[in-house]
């Protein structure tokens, strides 16, 4: 083990506890921040190796603005781990962080990481990506364990949109399985979902190898089959008759492949970019159209190669 290093975690969620606990179980000092929580946030970055970051796309903007203000030593290292795009100016989590915090290295933690198999145990993989390899390497000593391996990756944005991106496919995939459709349909889904994901991304300037990795496939397995999934779980509940305001109040923390469906599709009508899946997923939670009616959609698209 490398000699133990402080880590700050920011959110109490899942996601925060689950790798708070890997952190700790591999020896490391490990303190939470949560809004709720008697330590401030300046108490708790004192001193980190390490600022990791699992609050919600929506609350990130203002933790960056608190820590400006903070006395943060010029080695510390921010992760981000939370998986959106900001609603008003549409950046990943990390561009927010870059842009407060220039002076310091960001890393993306982005994989097939369910929170309650890994607060199990159980067995997963991770990528962490940095322009700065020494940062991604210096995380990937921290967290990595023998039930859960790290993998460094240089493609910041890539491995950042896999994680956003598959939130929405994972809504519809859910969709998909509430009807009971069947294998082959939600092999079809899947398969031009990835397409979905990759064709924006690359036009977002991401590396088109990255979403074939842990991080855009790999999460879009695991997202799309698991019903630990929240965002599976909304397109499962829209599907069998529930209503989206009903499926929300009885959630377990935030969905938030909702909020990226909505940034998506405003920002791909102005790139002009097509996303047929996204664009129903959007109609569905707008209750434009029933999930039938969303399906038939997609399968009376005009002919043409794939």
């Amino acid at each position: 083990m490398s000699d133990p290093k402080s880590v700050a975690i920011l959110g109490a969620g899942a996601w925060g506890t689950a790798l708070a606990v890997l952190a700790k179980t591999n020896g490391h000092q490990v303190r939470v921040w949560s809004r709720q929580g008697s330590q401030t946030l300046a108490e708790v970055v004192q001193g980190a190796d390490i600022v990791l970051s699992a609050v919600s796309i929506k609350g990130v903007r203002a933790i960056t603005s608190q820590l400006q203000s903070l006395a943060v030593s010029p080695e510390t290292i921010f992760v981000t781990a939370t998986k959106g795009l900001d609603p008003e100016t549409t950046c990943t989590p990390s561009q927010i962080w870059q842009e407060a915090l220039r002076d310091h290295a960001v890393v993306v933690l982005s994989g097939p990481n369910l929170s309650k198999e890994i607060q199990k145990e159980l067995p997963a993989a991770t990528v962490v990506a940095s322009k700065i390899a020494t940062a991604a390497e210096f995380v990937q000593v921290v967290f990595s364990s023998d039930r859960f391996r790290v993998y460094t990756n240089s493609d910041i944005l890539g491995v950042e949109l896999g994680g956003t991106l598959k939130n929405v496919m994972a809504i519809a995939a859910g969709v998909c399985d509430g009807l009971e459709l069947g294998t082959n349909a939600k092999a079809a889904l899947l398969t031009r979902g990835l397409t979905e994901m990759v064709r924006i991304g690359v036009h977002w300037g991401a590396k088109l190898d990255t979403f074939y990795g842990l991080s855009g496939l790999g999460d879009l397995l695991a997202t799309c089959n698991s019903p630990l999934s929240r965002n599976y779980q909304v397109g499962y509940q829209l599907a069998v008759g529930k209503a989206l305001a009903e499926i929300l109040l009885h959630l377990e923390g935030t969905a938030e492949g909702i909020n990226t469906t909505q940034v998506l599709v405003q920002r791909a009508k102005q790139q002009n970019i097509p996303m047929p899946i996204t664009e129903q997923v959007y109609r569905l939670l707008q209750g434009e159209v029933t999930p039938r009616q969303a399906l038939l959609e997609l399968m009376l698209r005009d002919m043409k190669p794939e």
